[in-house]
């Protein structure tokens, strides 16, 4: 049985394959298209004599650390995105072209020499091809207790495969509305997947080519903005590639997914025609290049048609969990707890991802580990009935101060002891466990199921509370502000601190009397 599947071979899912490549791990990577990189997507040009990004084009240094040490310790070349020039703009359609100034617009951004698809093909370089399955549409998964088998349509066969692990490095609306559950998930996790909007998922791009980059000739930077309601680009920007004669114009299409499929052939002269209106007659012959991701179904969910009006906000901790008692884990940049929606956020979600796949207990641990992890499971489940047992017991022995705090520490610090003694009871066999700096292997896989636990418990009874009319004679406990919350986290995380402790000493092998420490 494979140990992990990875569903998805963008930035995300193909980072976390390398990741687990190098320490030997078993896994596949899934990719429902013929390629991969998901939404990066570069394109050969003859014109420019380099690879065009119809997907994401920049990063930057100063907020993008992942991003630059990747480009750096991958042996990639960066460039800075020309900014130097007049930027032009339009606010009517028969209006004329007026100056912006020249101050730069894309504030320090870098490209990648050879396109954003030069980082993919490094990223993947080290994954034997064997390990990627291109072509397998994800359908179904389907909870089997100790495994999960996934569903998947590769051309007119139907493929069951089954695995102890599943990651889904694709965005959460595409997980919510294209991939059946069985069990289905809960509302919680349905609700966090559709209000995860994929980032630029319902816009265009167009790229022109050109033998020359005339427009900085005449002292233009390539930077332009139409702000009427006819322009078929509403921001324009220079896209050469690191060579000043790797030329190149770019843009962001302004109509609607539903105008652009309306007007699909003609978009070519659309974009020519804005292009002649800001540069002049030279833009009018050039080689045409073109992605709707809104027309992606691997990329672009129904509810990721209605564009948002600024960049999302991420980080939703219900994303970064563990589902189906540690078998099922999601991805995708906008999962991301920084830089979500970037190229950032997609080696911030796999590094995350890496942390939360331990390697698989031997043989004869796996079933005691299995089965703490199911009664982890259960534990999770009831935990919101002890925090309101909890609640009721302090409200009735007259506690009326930190009434939220104090039964949310009562509870996980209730269930941290009984776990400890599940884990007493266990028959693990530590011999051959490894322990590296201090820490044991088996340590990993027993503290995953309690993934996001903490962030869940205060969720959940923050919920409760506004609802509790117990409560409503107590604002600081009935709606609890981001101070107090806060302050609750710091405790379940010092308690959470404490419990994975605990774990990983009675999993350390016993220290010969020799070597044992004695007070003087």
């Amino acid at each position: 049985m494979l140990d992990t599947a990875i569903v998805g071979g963008g930035l995300c899912g193909l980072a976390l394959a390398r990741g687990l490549e190098s320490k030997g791990r078993d896994y596949v990577l899934f990719e429902a298209r013929d390629r991969l990189g998901g939404r990066v997507l570069s394109v050969p040009s003859a014109t420019a004599g380099t690879a065009l990004d119809l997907g994401p084009t920049w990063f930057w240094p100063d907020i993008h650390p992942r991003m630059a040490h990747w480009v750096a310790e991958l042996g990639l070349s960066s460039f800075p995105q020309h900014d130097g020039g007049e930027v032009l703009g339009l606010k009517e359609a028969d209006g004329k072209i007026e100056s912006l100034g020249s101050d730069p617009v894309h504030n320090g951004a870098r490209r990648v020499a050879g396109g954003i698809a030069a980082l993919i093909d490094a990223v993947a370089a080290p994954v034997p091809p064997e390990r990627i399955k291109a072509g397998h549409v994800l359908a179904r998964l389907e909870d089997r207790g100790d495994h999960v088998a996934l569903h998947f349509q590769a051309g007119d066969a139907t493929t069951v495969v089954e695995a102890r692990r599943v990651v889904l490095a694709i965005p959460p609306r595409v997980v919510e509305e294209r991939i059946a559950f069985e069990p289905p998930l809960g509302e919680d996790a349905r609700a966090a997947l559709q209000e995860t909007p994929t980032w630029m998922a319902g816009e265009a791009k167009a790229v022109v080519a050109y033998p020359k980059a005339f427009w900085r000739e005449a002292g233009k930077s390539g930077n332009g903005f139409a702000r009427h309601e006819q322009a078929a680009l509403g921001e324009l920007f220079d896209a050469c590639g690191a060579e000043p004669d790797q030329a190149a114009l770019g843009g962001f299409v302004a109509l609607s997914p539903q105008n652009r499929a309306a007007f699909k052939d003609g978009m070519p002269m659309l974009v020519q025609s804005q292009l002649v209106q800001f540069f002049g007659n030279e833009a009018e012959t050039g080689e045409f290049h073109y992605q709707d991701w809104a027309a992606e179904p691997h990329t672009c969910a129904t509810l990721d048609l209605e564009r948002p009006d600024q960049h999302p906000e991420y980080a939703n901790p219900r994303l970064t969990r563990p589902y189906w008692a540690g078998k099922l884990l999601f991805g995708s940049s906008e999962t991301a707890r920084y830089g979500g929606g970037y190229l950032e956020g997609a080696l911030e979600a796999a590094h995350r991802l890496q942390e939360q796949l331990p390697a698989l207990p031997t043989e004869s641990n796996r079933e005691p580990v299995e089965r703490f992890s199911a009664w982890v499971a259960t534990q999770r489940a009831g935990a919101l009935d002890r925090y309101q047992k909890h609640l009721n017991h302090n409200l009735a022995s007259q506690q009326r101060d930190q009434l939220t705090q104090r039964s949310l520490l009562e509870t996980v610090e209730g269930l941290y002891r009984e776990a400890l003694v599940e884990l007493d009871g266990l028959a693990l066999d530590s011999r051959d466990v490894a322990v590296v700096n201090g820490r044991s292997d088996l340590t990993p896989p027993l503290l995953t199921p309690f993934m996001g636990f903490n962030e869940a418990l205060i969720e959940a009874a923050v919920k409760f509370n506004q609802a509790s009319c117990a409560l409503s004679n107590f604002p600081v406990e009935h709606s609890p502000d981001a101070a107090y919350v806060q302050t609750i986290r710091r405790d379940l995380n010092a308690a959470w601190r404490e419990f994975a402790l605990a774990v990983n000493d009675r999993l350390l092998p016993a220290t010969p009397p020799n070597l044992r420490l004695v007070d003087a």
